[in-house]
């Protein structure tokens, strides 16, 4: 699997495209902010403001939360601008957009000249008139920007997306993704494949930052040692079992489902904090860890499962459908999500949630 071709978001405005299905990540971009406000607050504690902030959003995506990141950071050096008396003099703003090259740009690029409209008439010409958009298409495990170049790096809801589907997952039979029936070389070939990407993007990015630049990272986590423990793998679970399901109605095959796995990782905190220490570009300046649960997000009254089921999964498939479409057959993807709902309805009816568990970590070069 070509995953640079495989793994983008539901492009486009659809009912099942990604830009109308990320409230659960808008909603983890909301509750990270603290973190985001204290970070840039402490860069800028001086009141030295940079010529030019420069600045890039890593796995930006497309839709309403593309620019919800950068749009906080601006208001955040905004109110600092007044609180320190340079209100007259605000930095110039230059922000990289960057995602896989088969990201929904074009949607995004639409976006931005309104962006920049309700930037002056909220904040004036000053800031209106000198923040410069660009996007960069390429992988985040590579490097993306000159030396030295930037003072602020910001990802969110991306980093637990692999590069590549680790190797050596042949035993991993009648699962997609780490489960209860893994073996334990499973479970390693996944984290080795986290560590190896993590890794690499620490080392990219320290030399792509200023000496003293930071990071604000956000990322799908586990609050447990054991990756079999993670709460919200029944999603996955379940979609396994839809899977099944259709290879029981013949439309599929079982030897099709035992040759996909979710490029994906969900690290535990003391994992990224070995990492962190071991690749030694950057010192762990803060770590929160905090929950989010998708029903309750999506249906705050809670009554309703089906309800509930059907945009949990509208979630799910705006995530996952380019990578299911590009291995299985294109048609059984509606047929699929009509019984993944059955069975993620069945499981909200039994009084059990949904739960993901959210690390936020702020990181300076050393």
């Amino acid at each position: 699997m070509v995953l640079e071709k495989s793994l983008p978001m539901t492009a486009g405005d659809s009912e099942c495209s990604y830009a109308n299905n990320s409230i659960l990540q808008r909603t983890v971009i909301v509750k990270a902010k603290p973190v985001l406000e204290d970070t840039v607050k402490n860069m800028f504690k001086n009141g030295d403001f940079p010529m030019c902030f420069t600045m890039a959003d890593l796995g930006c995506s497309s839709g309403p939360n593309t620019l919800l990141s950068i749009s906080n950071v601006i208001d955040i050096v905004h109110n600092l601008c007044k609180e320190k008396n340079k209100y007259d003099e605000p930095p110039e703003f230059q922000v990289y957009l960057n995602d896989l090259p088969d990201n929904d740009f074009n949607s995004v690029f639409k976006s931005i000249p309104s962006f920049l409209e309700n930037l002056k008439k909220e904040k004036g010409d000053k800031f209106g008139n000198n923040c410069y958009i660009a996007g960069v298409p390429g992988s985040f495990y590579e490097r993306l920007f000159p030396s030295n170049s930037l003072n602020f790096v910001h990802s969110s809801y991306s980093l637990h997306w692999l590069s590549q589907v680790p190797k050596g997952l042949e035993s991993n039979k009648g699962s997609i993704f780490i489960s209860k029936s893994s073996p334990p070389q499973v479970l390693e070939a996944y984290f080795k494949q986290f560590e190896k990407d993590f890794s690499s993007f620490l080392h990219f990015r320290s030399q792509e930052l200023i000496s003293g630049g930071h990071m604000v990272l956000v990322c799908v986590g586990r609050n447990s040692p054991d990756p079999k423990s993670y709460d919200s793998c029944c999603l996955m679970d379940l979609l396994t079992k839809s899977l099944l399901h259709l290879a029981a109605e013949g439309k599929i095959k079982e030897d099709e489902i035992d040759s996909f796995n979710m490029p994906s990782y969900t690290p535990y905190e003391e994992e990224i904090k070995k990492i962190i220490q071991m690749e030694g570009s950057f010192t762990l300046e803060r770590l929160e860890a905090f929950e989010s649960d998708m029903a309750a997000i999506e249906n705050p009254n809670g009554k309703h499962f089906e309800d509930s089921a059907k945009l949990a999964v509208k979630t799910i498939r705006a995530v996952t459908e380019v990578m299911l479409a590009s291995h299985f057959e294109t048609s059984i993807i509606d047929n699929l999500f009509e019984i993944y709902i059955k069975y993620v309805t069945e499981y909200l009816s039994m009084g059990r949630p949904i739960k993901f568990f959210n690390i936020s970590l702020c990181l300076q070069k050393v």
